[in-house]
Parts: C-alpha cells; sequence; structure tokens
C-alpha cells in the first residue's frame, strides 16, 4: 500500500512479474481501469486486488512462494465450488467464500 492506503497497481504487477493488462485479466477488472489512476484508486478496483492479495497471501506459504501461490490462484480447481479456481471465485465476488473455504480447511476441515 501507498502513503494513502491505496495499492498500487503497478507494484502488484510487478511483484508477479505480470503486466496491468494481465493483471486485470486475473482480477476480472477492465484492462482500462487499471491504467487509468481515478479508476485505479476506485474502492471496487482496490476491494478486488485486496481481495487477491489477501488470498495470495495465506497461501504463499503452503504454495511454495508467490509465483506458485499465483499458479494455484489462477489455475488449481478448488473441488469444494464444482472445480472453479479461486480466481474465477474472485472476479464473481465470491473472494469471501474462498476466505471461508481458507479458515474451515485450517481448523482440520475436508475439502
Amino acid at each position: 500500500m501507498d502513503n494513502h492506503g491505496t495499492i498500487p497497481a503497478e507494484r502488484v504487477a510487478d511483484r508477479f512479474g505480470m503486466s496491468k493488462t494481465q493483471l486485470a485479466e486475473t482480477t476480472g477488472l477492465a484492462r482500462e481501469t487499471l491504467y487509468r489512476a481515478d479508476r485505479s484508486r476506485a474502492s471496487k478496483t482496490q476491494g478486488r486486488l485486496r481481495e487477491m492479495l489477501e488470498i495470495l497471501s495465506r497461501i504463499e506459504d503452503w504454495a511454495g512462494g508467490k509465483e506458485q501461490a499465483m499458479a494455484w490462484y489462477r489455475a488449481q480447481p478448488i473441488p469444494a465450488f464444482g472445480d472453479r479456481t479461486a480466481e474465477s471465485l474472485v472476479k464473481d465476488g465470491k473472494a469471501a467464500a474462498v476466505r471461508d473455504y481458507f479458515d474451515h480447511m485450517a481448523l482440520g476441515g475436508f475439502a
């Protein structure tokens, strides 16, 4: 986050070795959103980035690093969600369900 509590899309994209276009695709946002400063700071945009980063930070340790966490986030089907990926769930506004799933697993629940 920057000094204003905003998540800079450029830093997130750089951290994961992707362009802002790829980051927009990963978060389910329009490409233009991350290229326009006013839209990049909008609450919907910031919320989506925050949800993605929160999920990635929760899985980074057991995934083996940030790159592996991103690969899991984008490609690993989750049986409890009909084999949808975390990425597709976040795009549909269901990040809370993914977080609840991780909480359930942390308490020893089954996938």
